[in-house]
């Protein structure tokens, strides 16, 4: 008899990999359940066969789930009300205590590697608000969208983001690892964003009781969950130090830095589905580890989840379908993934979390598994970051001065925002004059010189050969400089558009991380009214500021942080730029002094 399952999420199948496009509440037939790697075979009502991920699936009675959470998440539905509560009445108390539970399988989803953006590893970059990158700048104009959401903060709102297949995935034992927390970090689907760290209580068994409805205009993914905590956060303490520009984070004496290189095409489940493994190869343990694009995308993931509210994370290079195993692609691919690491690995406080350490230095299998459920179930995520920060001798700011900050910053990166965009439009637009109108000009004004020699030669005069000749030759000339004209932009304009296309990325990231710091700065001017009425007391007011305090201490370091990284890529982009221009032009003129050689003065 065959056995029939209830789809608990949807699924889009990768073209070529024989998957199966399901949908959410549909019911379909397995036919075979031992493929393995986490996956069968089932067919639709339309008679269609393919895989579908099994844990995407329930055999028998149909469950409601939250997205990979470990328990059932609270109702906080309370939190919502747009109404404070009446004076004397009892302030509801939110307790964050979960019971221990053992972990239950979450679903596991094995997307498409990559999502199609055409192949030109040339091409200019997209327009995403989230700073994504594409393969086809020239077609896309700024503004346009191509399937990417415009948030900052994506990969957390999503209902099932995709699972992580931990390295060595070419085997299948690896591929039943997937009975840990969901890589979402164990909340509900309906929460994005910092909106995590209250459904985090899990399967740790803590608790935290918080009055957050003295706020009547609660938000679930606000700073209210640490402007009122009343306990530190957990993990190691993150110290902020006054530097000679300011704030600024505790850099490490040896700059961490790693090398992603030597792609490798791998293929698992007999060959059905494909993948491209990197080697990445830190400076510290010069040990490499291999690591696939999805393995990447959960790194993003957890650093985004842990960090974002503090620290712009900007996304990775995005998926793509279609000929993401062209040499062209892994090649451009490699390139971008290795821009990421870089600015991960620059970054003081990314570089040196456990999570990131992980994914650099790992051991082994168990190694990995025990790092990646830890990472998956830490409680210190979201604006809980900020109750790690340490501001050391540093003195408390008025709120003005936290105000005034934040101000300062928020138009600093809109301006640079429109900069970084205004180059990237004018870039694309001399790419395109490089490799199109340009070279032709050129290649018309060769011919043009080689045509009138052939007709000077038909003149049957003998002392003009010398004429002829140099025509031809300065005619050749053209043609050559047509060739460098058009490959020209790979070799200096391409380094530059993508220094800009990372700070687009990360500049699309402080609307948000600001935007906490500008919620939590009306969050503690609205405790003034609330220590007026007496709901809350002027000590509790005065923790409420001090930890905004906290908070713009942190923006100012990362911001700090943020310049001096700006000043070093820009320097050093310009002047490869400038050296390769200079390279061109010197080019250039050295052939057509050669052809105004040929020419000799009567």
């Amino acid at each position: 008899m065959a056995t029939k399952a209830q789809v608990l999420y949807d699924f889009t199948a990768e073209p070529g990999n024989n998957e199966l496009s399901v949908r959410e509440g549909e019911t379909i037939t397995i036919t075979n359940q031992n493929i393995g790697g986490g996956w069968i075979e089932a067919q639709n009502a339309r008679g269609e066969i393919g895989l579908v991920p099994e844990d995407y699936i329930e055999v028998g009675k149909p469950q409601a789930f939250a997205s990979g959470g470990n328990a059932a998440p609270f109702d906080l539905s309370f939190f919502d009300s747009h109404t404070a509560a009446p004076a004397g009445t009892t302030q509801a108390q939110v307790d964050l205590a979960q019971p221990e539970t053992p972990d239950t399988p979450a679903p596991t989803f094995t997307s498409p590697d990559e999502a199609s953006n055409g192949n030109d590893p040339w091409a200019v970059f997209d327009s995403h608000a989230t700073g994504g990158f594409s393969n086809n700048w020239a077609a896309q104009p700024e503004g346009t969208e191509t399937g990417q959401s415009s948030s900052a903060w994506p990969s957390t709102a999503q209902g099932h983001p995709q699972a992580y297949q931990g390295p060595g995935a070419e085997f299948d034992e690896w591929d039943d690892e997937w009975d840990d927390v969901k890589s979402s970090g164990g909340y509900a689907e309906s929460e994005a964003g910092d909106a995590g760290a209250i459904n985090r209580g899990g399967a740790h068994g803590s608790s935290m009781k918080i009055s957050l409805n003295k706020f009547p205009g609660f938000s679930k993914s606000g700073p209210e969950l640490y402007l009122l905590s009343k306990s530190g956060g957990k993990g190691p303490r993150l110290p902020v130090y006054t530097g000679e520009v300011g704030p600024v984070w505790a850099y490490p004496e040896t700059q961490l830095d790693c090398l992603v290189a030597d792609p490798k095409k791998g293929s698992k489940m007999y060959g059905l589905k494909s993948y491209i493994e990197y080697q990445i190869t830190p400076n510290s343990t010069n040990r490499p580890v291999n690591h696939r694009y999805k393995h990447f995308d959960w790194l993003y993931e957890r650093l985004l989840e842990k960090f974002g509210s503090a620290i712009p994370i900007p996304c990775l290079p995005d998926k793509q379908v279609t000929g993401r195993f062209e040499e062209e692609f892994i090649k451009m691919r490699m390139e971008r993934l290795q821009g990421w690491m870089s600015r991960m690995c620059r970054h003081p406080i990314v570089s040196s979390s456990e999570v990131f350490q992980l994914f650099l230095t790992y051991k082994d299998e168990k190694d990995w598994k025990m790092g990646k459920r830890k990472a998956e179930k830490d409680e210190t995520v979201g604006v809980m970051i900020f109750s790690t920060i340490e501001p050391e001798g540093l003195p408390d700011l008025d709120l003005i001065e936290v105000e005034q900050k934040c101000e300062q910053f928020s138009r600093f990166t809109k301006s640079m925002d429109d900069g970084v965009k205004d180059l990237l439009t004018v870039g694309q637009e001399h790419w395109k004059r490089c490799t199109g109108p340009l070279p032709k000009e050129y290649q018309r004004i060769g011919k043009a010189f080689q045509n009138l020699s052939s007709v000077f030669t038909s003149s049957g005069y003998e002392g003009e050969a010398t004429l002829t000749d140099a025509l031809t030759d300065a005619g050749k000339t053209y043609e050559e400089i047509a060739q460098m004209v058009a490959e020209q932009p790979k070799k200096d304009l391409h380094f530059l558009m993508e220094t800009n296309n990372e700070y687009k990325g990360l500049l699309g990231c402080f609307p948000d991380t600001i935007g906490v710091h500008k919620a939590a700065i009306e969050k503690v001017k609205e405790g003034d009214k609330l220590v007026a009425a007496s709901k809350i007391t002027a000590s509790e007011k005065a923790g409420m500021s001090k930890r905004a305090s906290t908070m713009s201490y942190a923006l100012q370091a990362e911001m700090n942080h943020f310049h001096s990284n700006r000043i070093y890529d820009y320097n050093r982009v310009m002047q490869l730029y400038l050296e390769e221009q200079v390279k061109f032009y010197e080019t250039i003129a050295a052939k057509l002094r050669h052809a105004h050689s040929q020419f000799t003065t009567m």
